[in-house]
């Protein structure tokens, strides 16, 4: 079935483009969510119209992505758990407490883009992938040390 999204959607693209899903995925997810339309012919006349403005926004959405990874290349992020002897610690570090200590360390990144498949459970330094924009990759080290 072919779909005009209305928004990114992660690992299918971007506002305004063209996809063809499965049916099933189409009528469950996409639909119902508002986050495409059935690509019927006077939907794509009608976004067809605003491409060249989509693609100016998505052109300074990029640049404004690019500009902070090179702002996060160099941070270091560091957190002090209780943890035991040999290093594994009694909470974790998740994509919260990431998230947190960006946003007191000065830098506005988007809600999800912290990529971290599990949480940190052991001390000493880890990197941390953020996508701040669906080609704009930034890592970012984070240090856990044990807490006396």
């Amino acid at each position: 079935m072919k779909v005009i999204l209305r928004t990114t959607v992660d690992h299918l693209g971007r506002a305004g483009e063209i996809k063809e899903v499965a049916a099933g995925y189409a009528r469950n997810y996409l639909l119902p969510r508002k986050l495409a339309e059935a690509a019927t012919p006077s939907a794509i006349k009608y976004w067809e119209k605003g491409k060249e403005k989509r693609a100016q926004i998505v052109a300074a959405e990029v640049k404004a992505a690019k500009e902070l990874a090179e702002k996060l290349a160099g941070v270091n992020l560091a957190f002090s758990m209780p943890a035991t002897d040999e290093g594994k610690l009694f909470g974790s570090v998740g994509k919260a407490d990431v998230m947190k200590s960006l946003k007191a360390a000065g830098y506005d990144v988007p809600k999800n883009s912290v990529r971290l498949e599990n949480a940190l459970k052991t001390t000493g330094e880890h990197e941390v992938d953020l996508r701040l924009a669906p080609e704009v990759l930034a890592k970012v080290k984070v240090t856990v040390s044990a807490r006396e």
